[in-house]
């Protein structure tokens, strides 16, 4: 299997041809993808994106999640976590809760109601006994402290990984997974050594599409279709063949979603 990990099909960029770039995702081998929401109506699209794709003809198959993101914590209303917590327990095809996480990079909400919403995630998903995708830019260090407080209680990933050394380290030895995008395609990428330096069990691969599309689409719109290029950097940075990282990448997105293929 090819299963890109994290996509964001529902955003307003796939509005005019959403169908057919399902149908080159599988035209590219890829056989399923997990669709992102970044908030509650973001999470309500999703789960008609998926009843959609149920039996589809010649689309991937598709699973979603529900979720704040970050950057739209300070939209986040009173009740839309108990809106979620009911999206994610009626629907049989949302595996996880998310995106949620941390972004002090933009900093487009208030960094108290983003960790606070993080927290809340966390709370929803151990509750829902569902893993989390997490997002963690330029907050490492409250990241990793938070790991520590819930790592063992919630099963996570991190997903676009881009932070440092300490991060990644508690990520692996908490249990939690790492996924990485076309960055690791870009020429100036100088993060090599800590892709290597990721256990086989822990790895996934993702697109997060529309954005951070892979050289040689770099500046283009992103879309599932070039997962495959993601993997083929993976394999080349780490050494291994393409079989490998698709047999073990694919593996470890059935058991952390817990996805019914």
């Amino acid at each position: 299997m090819l299963v890109d990990s994290h996509c964001h099909l529902t955003d307003e960029r796939f509005d005019a041809d959403r169908a057919e770039v399902l149908v080159r995702a599988t035209e590219a081998g890829v056989d399923g993808v997990v669709v992102i929401a970044s908030d509650l109506e973001d999470a309500r699209r999703v789960a008609e994106l998926l009843d959609e794709g149920m039996g589809r003809a010649g689309w991937p198959a598709l699973w979603g999640t529900a979720g704040v993101h970050p950057h739209d914590a300070a939209g986040a209303r009173d009740g839309d976590l108990d809106a979620l917590s009911e999206l994610a327990r009626s629907h049989p095809r949302i595996v996880a809760i998310g995106e949620t996480g941390l972004d002090f990079f933009y900093d487009n909400s208030p960094r108290e109601l983003q960790e606070e919403l993080f927290r809340a995630h966390l709370a929803l998903a151990e509750e829902l006994e569902l893993p989390v995708v997490v997002h963690s830019r330029s907050a490492d260090e409250l990241t990793q402290h938070i790991l520590e407080e819930w790592g063992q209680r919630v099963r996570g990933v991190l997903h676009c990984f881009t932070g440092g050394a300490h991060l990644l380290t508690t990520a692996v030895e908490v249990g939690w997974m790492v996924s990485f995008t076309g960055i690791i395609t870009f020429k100036k990428y100088d993060g090599r050594e800590l892709v290597r330096s990721v256990p086989r069990d822990r790895l996934m691969v993702e697109t997060d599409a529309p954005y951070l599309a892979p050289v040689p689409h770099r500046g283009r719109r992103n879309e599932p279709a070039f997962v495959a290029r993601v993997a083929d950097s993976l394999a080349a940075i780490r050494g291994e063949t393409l079989k490998q990282v698709l047999e073990y990448t694919s593996q470890n997105v059935v058991r952390f979603f817990g996805l019914n293929t």
